[in-house]
């Protein structure tokens, strides 16, 4: 038996009219829907309380329990208000392709540049043999096509009916009468693409692109393919937020002169080294870093290297 308060669920007062109820479940059903990154049991919560307190009704009988000192808090049962809001949501989420998430290495200077990036992966395509349907297939028996079961759990005035996906068409409406012999009833056969995208100045550590129907194959529809970056080092460069860091290693004969070249991505720069000599601070050039969010610098981090002869 459900103890939630419906009322404090959906954030209204137990004296709110019916169009406040309805106007509040819409507003946290779409922040809370888990196609929208919220919570699931948190979404579940909020439509079993519109479940009743939705319907008149129900609404009077559950207000008739709640204020029963001897009884509790419950539900009752029946439908789900989410399709009716979301117009037939339970069939969109089948039928959505889940995205396909890929990792890419961002040299530095690739970053400053804004180079093209070609990137090889893995993907799953619709088998060209059964066309992406796996197989011949025929109307579940158990569910009647629909995808899903309903379970009726308690008695009474504390019925609940909930909605689960089919086992024995694991939601899809459809069981196979024979499966295709190339894919085995997966629909997908596997292979590798080549694209190649535009990086932007100043891409970073941890950002995300999405490229629309890049991903696989899915349920009749290709999904998207996120593309996430991962900074690394490139020819003595790293990149640190907005600024540029260079890492000098210099040998005796350098630390003669009086300048020190630097191979920047925009042209050498030429600087002059210090007369005060200290390796535990870099040298800073001022906005000759990444231009993607106001202005960086460049900075020279000096590293004496060289071998010891002996004597």
């Amino acid at each position: 038996m459900n103890t939630e308060n419906f009322y404090q669920v959906l954030g209204v007062d137990e004296k709110a009219t019916q169009e406040e109820i309805k106007k509040s479940y819409r507003k946290m059903a779409i922040e809370h829907h888990p196609d929208k990154g919220g919570n699931e049991e948190t979404f579940k919560k909020i439509s079993e309380a519109y479940d009743t307190l939705g319907d008149e009704n129900k609404r009077r009988q559950y207000d008739n329990q709640k204020n029963n000192p001897f009884g509790g808090f419950g539900g009752f049962g029946g439908g789900n208000p989410f399709e009716d809001f979301f117009n037939s949501g339970y069939q969109h989420r089948r039928r959505t392709a889940p995205d396909s998430v890929i990792d890419i290495t961002v040299g530095t200077l690739e970053s400053f540049n804004g180079s093209d990036k070609i990137i090889t992966y893995s993907r799953k395509h619709g088998c060209n043999t059964c066309n992406g349907t796996g197989g011949d297939k025929k109307t579940c028996v158990k569910c009647n096509g629909g995808g899903y079961t309903t379970v009726t759990m308690g008695t009474g005035l504390f019925t609940q009916v909930f909605r689960q996906p089919c086992n024995d068409c694991r939601g899809e409406g459809q069981v196979f009468k024979t499966r295709c012999g190339v894919c085995n009833g997966s629909a997908t056969m596997t292979e590798m693409e080549t694209i190649k995208i535009k990086l932007p100045h100043g891409v970073d550590d941890g950002q995300f692109f999405k490229m629309q129907g890049k991903g696989d194959y899915n349920n009749g529809v290709y999904g998207n393919l996120v593309i996430r970056v991962k900074m690394v080092p490139e020819g003595n460069f790293e990149k640190s937020e907005n600024d540029l860091v260079y890492n000098a290693f210099l040998t005796l004969e350098d630390l003669s002169k009086d300048n020190l070249e630097i191979p920047h991505p925009s042209g050498n720069i030429s600087i002059n080294l210090p007369e005060d000599f200290d390796t535990s601070k870099p040298l800073r050039v001022k906005s000759k870093g990444f231009k993607s969010n106001g202005v960086g610098d460049l900075f020279v981090k000096l590293f004496v290297k060289f071998k010891r002869s002996k004597n």
